[in-house]
């Protein structure tokens, strides 16, 4: 076994659970931001207050990825395949 396989076996166990966390408790996480960005803001006397916003965004897409579990392959984002998506409408009846 590899180094990054290695390493990879131990980190899974990690990654599940710092997921789950985020799922449990996404809506402080996301409140928090939004409130560090608005202190920063008003200190700089909005002076970035687009750079704020572009990291705020930024900062709560990649809180997002860690929430959302997703295993291998099923990943979406630049590059990676895309999940199939279920058809609409009503489910057909038997």
């Amino acid at each position: 076994m590899g180094l990054m396989d290695n390493m990879k076996a131990k980190l899974g166990p990690a990654r599940d659970k710092v997921s789950d966390l985020a799922r449990q408790h996404g809506d402080k996480v996301q409140h928090g931001i939004d409130k560090a960005a608005k202190a920063v803001d008003e200190r700089t006397k909005g002076k970035y207050s687009d750079r704020i916003q572009a990291g705020t965004g930024k900062a709560k897409e990649a809180f997002d990825r860690l929430a959302h579990k997703e295993g291998p392959g099923t990943a979406t984002g630049p590059g990676r395949p895309t999940s199939p998506t279920p058809p609409e409408g009503p489910p057909p009846a038997s």
